[in-house]
């Protein structure tokens, strides 16, 4: 009877083993499916990664955005071995700088030239050595500080004591507007409002004005009316003068709010003149050779090598102001932005090896002249503004120097 019981036992141990083995041969093929689903996974994820990097911006009306969203459109390329820009909603000037030193999956923002050192002002031992920290990549555009009031406002002093909105804390609107009012001795009754609801505060009387400094046209105040009742105020030095305003203009780039640029608010022929501070692509300085580096740098390859595309019509006007080989006191240009103008002076309008001498210049200057008298005819207008005339004398001359490249080159 043992035995039988042994040999009954054996036999399902056996039948229990062969079971288990068709059971785990017939799984095996699943498993690998399993396994091969992962590793796929893993892959794309791996390849998302690897072609994304950020560009921080202030809120969508603002012309950084739109900066942003064609860079996006021209650059981006979703192969494994291309390039993904993801533009990433901020608040804007400091904050943005803030971002890039530590916020762990930004690459790139949109800040303006005074932010470096309006941040060491604030805490000299925290950014002790942000020079080293973040560098810039190239200008972008002139951000044009622009006061849009209520009709019966009718100068910067008639602000003293009233309702002012400067935008969102520690956005480069509020720290230039705080700037300038404090240099100005104006104490206003200040507010942090975004500007869809400050523009309807300033319309319905709550607020007496508010500021925005950004590349004009801003979307938003584009789409105001005379019917509003509100208006851009001048800054310069008939409205405000004195020493301040004088500095203020100093510091700052003067420049001018157009009819091109506001149809609806500024008649033809007219302009309101103000100041602007220019608005930079940053980048954090990762150690060169890192992957973060590395991705930076090949965004930079592909930025720059599609720069004739920003200038379609489908893009921000302001594209035109762009001029990549300008150097920015106080920065440190990001190494491959640099190795890429050093490879590409005639096209990036940097080699200064070549400047014109004094006849020659004069004749540049003539030359430029004329072709002005012919574009402003072209576009039926009275005049030019001044950072205007320089965008397209920088566009002139580079344009000259392309295409004597082209003739020394026998094409």
């Amino acid at each position: 009877m043992r035995s039988v019981s042994a040999a009954k036992l054996l036999f399902m141990i056996i039948c229990l083993f062969l079971a288990s083995a068709a059971q785990s041969t017939r799984a095996e093929p699943r498993m690998r499916a399993e396994r091969q689903q992962i590793t796929n996974y893993q892959e794309k994820m791996r390849q998302a990664n690897d072609i994304a990097v950020t560009i921080v911006v202030s809120g969508l009306t603002c012309t950084c955005a739109r900066f942003a969203e064609d860079i996006r459109n021209v650059v981006n390329d979703l192969r494994p071995e291309g390039v993904r820009v993801l533009p990433v909603l901020g608040v804007g000037g400091l904050q943005n700088l803030n971002d890039v030193l530590f916020l762990k999956n930004v690459d790139m923002g949109v800040v303006d030239e005074d932010n470096l050192q309006m941040l060491k002002k604030r805490d000299p031992q925290l950014y002790a050595n942000i020079e080293q920290r973040v560098q810039y990549i190239t200008k972008l555009y002139n951000s044009e500080f622009q006061v849009l009031a209520r009709n019966e406002i009718k100068t910067i002093e008639d602000l003293r004591g009233k309702k002012v909105n400067f935008n969102l804390k520690d956005s480069q609107t509020e720290v230039t507007a705080d700037a300038v009012f404090n240099k100005l001795q104006i104490d206003t009754v200040r507010s942090n409002y975004d500007n869809d609801l400050a523009i309807r505060k300033v319309i319905s009387g709550e607020l007496a004005a508010m500021i925005i400094l950004t590349g004009a046209p801003q979307t938003a105040l584009a789409k105001l009316k005379p019917e509003d009742g509100v208006h851009f105020l001048a800054f310069d030095e008939d409205t405000m003068p004195g020493s301040a305003g004088k500095q203020i203009l100093n510091d700052y780039i003067p420049t001018e709010l157009t009819h091109e640029q506001y149809p609806a608010l500024i008649p033809q022929g007219i302009s309101v003149r103000t100041f602007a501070n220019r608005a930079l692509l940053i980048a954090y300085a990762w150690p060169e050779g890192s992957v973060r580096y590395n991705k930076i740098a090949k965004f930079v390859r592909e930025f720059f090598g599609k720069m004739d595309q920003f200038h379609d019509q489908a893009r921000h006007p302001k594209w035109k102001e762009v001029n990549i080989a300008t150097e920015m006191p106080g920065w440190t240009r990001f190494k491959p932005a640099a190795q890429w103008i050093a490879e590409n002076r005639i096209a990036a309008n940097a080699d200064s090896s070549k400047a014109p001498g004094a006849e020659d210049s004069a004749k540049l200057r003539l030359a430029f002249d004329q072709f002005l008298n012919q574009y402003v005819a072209s576009k039926g207008v009275r005049s030019i503004p001044e950072s205007e005339r320089e965008a397209l004398f920088a566009k002139f001359v580079q344009s000259l120097q392309f295409q004597a490249a082209i003739n020394g080159q026998g094409h």
